[in-house]
């Protein structure tokens, strides 16, 4: 399925995208079928060529929601503008630390768990010593009854 979508290019710190015709399944960065356009996000300039979108929109080509949103921004679709579904850098970083404390959380109770059951198999090692001392004692003490 082919979908309308931005490619970004340029230097680092200096943005700018081309609005292409690729297949969903290729990364952005990959392949195009053809390029409809550009814009410069610092300057805020885009040259995009209506006739050939036009084109695509009516054989059926998706959008990506940043592309959908840029061309309704501009007049050149009708409809609502979706939702982009980027998370904060703030709310990323409080995500990434919860999981490595429930991690070193889940460690911790993991090795308590050990040793409790450490400590019982050594209490059960200790009883089974001392009964075979408790049997002795017993058969001693029946020894000593008897003879009585």
């Amino acid at each position: 399925m082919l979908t309308i979508r931005f490619n970004r290019i340029g230097k680092k710190n200096k943005a700018y995208f081309r609005l292409v015709v690729q297949e969903h399944t290729i990364a952005s960065g990959g392949g195009h079928v053809e390029i409809l356009g550009s814009y410069d996000p610092h300057l805020k300039k885009e040259s995009l060529k209506l006739e050939r979108i036009k084109y695509w929109v009516d054989k059926g080509v998706k959008f990506s929601d940043t592309a959908f949103n840029f061309l309704v921004s501009k007049g050149l679709i009708q409809g609502e503008k979706r939702k982009v579904k980027l998370p904060k850098k703030a709310e990323v970083a409080a995500s990434e630390e919860k999981p490595a404390e429930a991690k070193i959380e889940e460690k911790k109770t993991e090795a308590s768990k050990e040793e409790s059951k450490k400590e019982e198999v050594e209490k059960e090692e200790i009883k089974e010593e001392k009964k075979p001392e408790e049997v002795k004692v017993e058969t001693k003490k029946e020894e000593i009854k008897a003879t009585e």
